[in-house]
């Protein structure tokens, strides 16, 4: 009898452990649910003004911190293709998702992002070993094409309007990472750049947004983060970056290129950070599924179009298939890996 007692009550005592453990398990799980919930709804509540913002979960007001002027270290370039190099991603080398309705709203994500170990940013010959290079450098840049004009081209001939929707790490300060947008005026000549604009040399005038700032976010936790750019006509554009339970965003006029008037094609991926440089990930066991869906008034399917990237960064990965979905959502989903 004192044998069977023994038995029920460490059979009870067991029970008593395991109940909790679940319990836990459950727990954590039900807030993993929540946190992917409020990112969602979190980059879809506009900031109240133009600057710069934080939220924190549960919360779904945006507060205004201090947003930093960037001085790059190094700038993004325009995709400069040299015929007969190694096709890895990026540098014209990629998917864009293409619409027939002028774009307001994009996100960029990664649903599937395996076997990523190591990345670094390291120098492409071709551009000089530009950008900033080393362990765990990388940008996530959301594009649009540069095929169109707007009014602030300002009449220049062969003038075409380019932005990028930006998250890179250490891009001005060591450690901190930012959110901003750049704004490009592609082909404006050889006369001085608009105010506000740098000229790169090369006939292009560039200039950044004020950034938000947050900590560095590691390469190997990609797969948690999203990226979502809007534009607006008469209104603010802004990029937002969500991970774990943050989430911040900057923002900027749209008058800066009127974007939202010629807005059709997006492209999104990880690359290089800054300068022309690559995204060179661990060499082997890599597998990263891209997600990009756009807001475009419409439920029809998006094309995805091949060899239309407009980032002169890249990365060390190979393309795969590329597919195209309608609906409430409509947007595409290709496959790179080594």
């Amino acid at each position: 009898m004192q044998a069977k007692f023994k038995v029920a009550l460490l059979a009870g005592l067991v029970s008593a452990a395991v109940v909790p453990a679940a319990f836990a398990t459950n727990d954590g799980i039900v807030e993993q649910m929540a946190k992917a919930s409020w990112r969602s709804d979190i980059a879809q509540i506009a900031a109240p003004t133009e600057g710069c913002y934080h939220a924190s979960y549960p919360s779904v007001v945006w507060e205004q911190v201090s947003c930093q002027q960037l001085a790059p270290r190094a700038h993004s370039v325009p995709r400069q293709i040299v015929f007969g190099q190694e096709q890895t991603a990026g540098n014209g080398n990629d998917y864009t998702l293409n619409t027939t309705s002028a774009i307001t709203k994009a996100v960029g994500s990664f649903p599937t992002y395996s076997g990523v170990t190591s990345e670094k940013s390291v120098g492409v010959a071709s551009y000089g070993d530009g950008g900033i290079l080393g362990s765990n450098e990388y940008s996530l840049q959301m594009n649009t094409s540069f095929n169109s004009t707007t009014a602030a081209c300002k009449g220049h001939s062969g003038c075409v309007v380019w932005q990028q929707f930006i998250y890179a790490t250490d891009y001005e300060t060591e450690g901190k990472g930012a959110v901003f947008m750049q704004d490009w005026l592609i082909n404006y000549g050889s006369s001085r750049c608009p105010s506000g604009f740098g000229s790169d040399g090369e006939g292009d005038c560039y200039k950044n947004s004020s950034a938000t700032e947050l900590a560095d976010i590691p390469a190997t936790a990609l797969g948690g983060v999203t990226l979502t750019g809007t534009a607006a006509t008469g209104g603010n554009d802004t990029t937002v970056v969500t991970y774990d339970g943050d989430a911040y965003t900057t923002t900027q006029k749209d008058s800066t290129l009127d974007i939202a008037s010629v807005w059709n094609q997006v492209e999104y991926n990880v690359v290089g950070d800054a300068g022309g440089s690559e995204a060179e990930f661990n060499t082997s066991g890599v597998s990263i599924k891209v997600n990009i869906a756009a807001t475009d008034g419409s439920t029809s399917a998006p094309s995805c179009e091949a060899d239309t990237g407009t980032t002169g960064e890249s990365n060390n990965l190979t393309l795969g298939s590329c597919t195209a979905s309608g609906g409430s959502t409509p947007s595409i989903s290709f496959t790179e890996s080594n």
